[in-house]
């Protein structure tokens, strides 16, 4: 089961963005993919399920 570590995320993001002169969805893709997602979108669904279930998906 995968678990985001959001601190890392952002941080990875953060990074991609900046120093590596992607897009923000670009640089959040590629956090995502670092964390076994296989985009940003699935790691935000994953987030979002969590808070409204109060459990792991």
């Amino acid at each position: 089961m995968l678990i985001p570590d959001i601190e890392a995320f952002e941080e990875r993001a953060a990074i991609a963005e900046y120093d590596g002169g992607l897009s923000r969805a670009g640089a959040e893709d590629l956090a995502a993919r670092a964390q076994g997602f296989p985009d940003r979108d699935r790691y935000w669904q994953w987030l979002a399920d969590y808070v409204l279930l109060r459990k792991l998906p």
